[in-house]
């Protein structure tokens, strides 16, 4: 377990479904929460769940960091794929919520390499497909 500079700590488990995703793409999506001053896994989407099950499996009321492995094509018609960092925090959430979510989303992110893009939403719209498209070209 690594520590944080705010005193967050990071699970193993959170690194190694990441390692998971980025060379066997055994998860569509990764999403994890802060549970006692620890990032821990929250869920895992399999490899055949859409962006719509992503976004609906993230809390309309609490922030969660979450990892989403898109894939595209490129206008040279050649199949890519982008993995994407989300800091998720809804206006809903409680402001200390808020505040101890992106103190630790730098350090959290560095844990985890090949991180293609990053999006930051507080509402859905924010992070609609269209928004994702636009980013992983």
């Amino acid at each position: 377990m690594s520590n944080a500079a705010s005193g967050m700590s990071v699970h193993d488990e959170c690194k190694l479904k990441f390692l998971e995703l980025k060379a066997k793409r055994n998860f569509r999506y990764i999403i994890y929460k802060i549970d006692d001053q620890q990032v821990v896994v929250d869920k895992l989407g399999g490899p055949d769940e859409t962006y719509d099950d992503f976004t609906n499996s993230l809390p309309a009321d609490e922030c969660r960091y979450a990892i989403y492995d898109f894939d595209f094509t490129t206008s040279e018609n050649c199949q890519k794929s982008k993995i994407f960092f989300v800091a998720w925090s809804p206006d809903t959430s409680r402001v200390r919520m808020k505040m101890v979510y992106a103190s630790s989303k730098d350090r959290f992110k560095r844990e985890l390499d090949g991180i293609g893009a990053e999006l930051q939403a507080t509402d859905p719209s924010e992070m609609s497909l269209d928004v994702v498209k636009s980013r992983a070209i």
